[in-house]
C-alpha cells in the first residue's frame, strides 16, 4: 500500500512536470531573480513532504534520517559519486549538448537582484534536496529495496529524472538520482546525499553566473 501510495505521488510529479513544461515551455531566465520562486518552491515541496511524511507513517527507518556507520566509508563514497556524475555529464554533453534545458538559471549576473538570487540559492541547496532526498532515497528507496537493491536504485533514479520534465537532459537527471540512491545503499542514510545534491546544485548556480558561455 505505501508503495502503491508513494508510487502514484511521484509519477503525479512527473506528469505535471512534463504538462507544465508542454504547456508554457521552459521556466523565464530571470526566474532565480524572481522573490516569487523562492516562495512557491517552499510552499509546493512543503506539500509533497507533507504527503511523504504520511505515506511514511513518519517512521524514521522508512525516511532513513540516521547518522552514517562510517563518516570515513561515506566521504569515499561521496567523491566516487561525484567524480562519476561529473564525468557522465561531462560526456553527455558534449554529445548531445542539451544546454540550459531545465531553463533556471539565468544568462548573466545581475547585481540588483542578487538578495533574491541568493535566497532563491538557499531553497535550491537546503529545502529542496531535503525534500526531494526525503522522497526518493528516503522513502522511495527504502519501499523498493525489497525489490533488490540495484533494483531500486534504477527506479528511483529514473522515476528522479522524470519528475523534473526534461528531455534530451534526462538521462543526466536520472543517472544523478541513481547515483544518490547508490549513496544512499551504502551508508543506509539519506544526510550524506543530501549533502551531495545541495554541493551540485550550488555549483550549478555560482557556474550560472559566473562561467562565460
Amino acid at each position: 500500500m505505501r508503495l502503491a501510495l508513494w508510487l502514484a505521488l511521484v509519477g503525479l510529479l512527473a506528469v505535471v512536470a512534463y504538462a507544465s513544461r508542454a504547456s508554457s515551455g521552459k521556466p523565464s531566465p530571470q526566474t532565480l531573480y524572481e522573490w516569487s520562486t523562492a516562495v512557491g518552491a517552499l510552499i509546493q515541496d512543503a506539500i509533497v513532504l507533507g504527503f511523504v511524511l504520511a505515506i511514511a507513517g513518519f517512521r524514521r527507518d522508512l525516511l532513513a534520517l540516521r547518522r552514517p556507520a562510517s563518516l570515513g566509508r561515506t566521504a569515499l563514497v561521496l567523491v566516487a559519486a561525484l567524480v562519476g556524475i561529473y564525468a557522465f555529464e561531462g560526456i553527455y554533453s558534449a554529445l548531445t549538448h542539451p544546454g540550459n534545458e531545465q531553463g533556471l538559471t539565468p544568462a548573466h549576473w545581475e547585481p540588483r537582484h542578487a538578495a533574491a538570487y541568493v535566497v532563491n540559492s538557499v531553497v535550491i541547496c537546503t529545502w529542496i534536496p531535503f525534500v526531494e532526498e526525503l522522497t526518493y532515497r528516503g522513502v522511495g528507496y527504502s519501499l523498493l529495496a525489497r525489490h533488490g537493491r540495484w533494483t531500486a536504485i534504477a527506479v528511483v533514479g529514473l522515476l528522479f529524472g522524470l519528475a523534473h520534465g526534461l528531455i534530451v537532459s534526462l538521462p543526466i537527471i536520472a543517472l544523478f538520482g541513481a547515483v544518490l540512491a547508490w549513496v544512499r545503499s551504502r551508508t543506509s542514510s539519506v544526510l550524506p546525499g543530501m549533502a551531495l545534491h545541495a554541493v551540485f546544485n550550488l555549483v550549478a548556480l555560482v557556474a550560472a553566473v559566473t562561467v562565460h558561455r
